[in-house]
């Protein structure tokens, strides 16, 4: 088995309970996980079972079991504290403590997902192997990651990212992986501008950063955020395809 992950000792376990607050209101959680279900519903509309790996506090799982209540879904996680907020939020799921690189799964699963956590993980094309012998033949992989190194910022620092994505890296590995891609597309792109002036005013004025006031910036700039990422999402949905975003979508089919 892998080495413990390199963020294991030092995660502040802390933070699960800041970002289970700030989850369900914060316009980028809410926008991620409306591009998700829509990349769902689109290229795996009669899949049957689902796994999210590295599940956190299962807010995405939540929505998910809300769009489709047929759908058997799953989490792992590495932190029992993650799981502990899932389970209370997601009763109708199955939760497992596992470690992304060792996940015990064979053919198991319709679609396997990953929403910000290859990330995290140094040997990420061993997760990526892993969600390839968990999905079954036909089945497919959902992921999203940070995008565009030259945003590293304290923000990153603070999450315990280990690195931001180029989309050919990312790319690479997957097919690496044994997937076939179907669907590539940055998002958070009408607001790349006003993400990159706060990652330059971060580093210029280093400092604490509060996690949640970036996550929800104020209840009227808030809505006005989200309202800019529903639009982005339409324009997902209507087939226009994002170079350029502070993160990436990427949606790929086991063969």
């Amino acid at each position: 088995m892998p080495d413990a992950l390199p963020t294991l000792e030092g995660y502040d376990q802390g933070l699960f309970s800041v970002v289970a607050e700030v989850e369900r209101t914060s316009f980028w959680y809410g926008s991620r996980s409306e591009i998700i279900a829509w990349a769902l519903h689109r290229h795996f509309p009669r899949a049957e079972t689902l796994l999210e790996v590295g599940c956190g506090t299962g807010v995405v799982l939540e929505m998910l079991h809300r769009r489709y209540p047929e759908l058997r879904i799953s989490g792992s996680d590495l932190f029992p504290e993650a799981l502990e907020h899932a389970r209370r939020l997601v009763p109708a799921a199955t939760f497992s403590q596992v470690d992304a690189r060792a996940l015990p799964y064979e053919s198991q699963f319709d679609v396997t997902c990953a929403f910000d956590v290859l990330e995290h993980v140094n040997e990420d094309e061993v997760v990526l192997a892993g969600m390839m012998r968990a999905t079954a033949s036909g089945g497919g992989l959902v992921v999203t990651v940070p995008q565009h190194r030259w945003l590293w910022g304290p923000m990153d620092q603070l999450a315990h990212h280990v690195r931001r994505y180029r989309r050919g890296e990312l790319l690479d590995k997957i097919r690496r992986a044994g997937f076939r891609i179907e669907l590539v597309t940055s998002f958070v792109s009408l607001l790349l501008p006003a993400m990159a002036a706060t990652r330059v005013r971060l580093r210029l004025r280093p400092g604490p950063v509060d996690l949640a006031a970036q996550l929800v910036p104020g209840r009227g700039l808030n809505t006005v955020l989200r309202r800019v990422m529903d639009l982005e999402r339409g324009l997902i949905g209507r087939g226009v395809r994002f170079p350029v975003g502070g993160s990436l979508l990427v949606v790929a089919r086991k063969p």
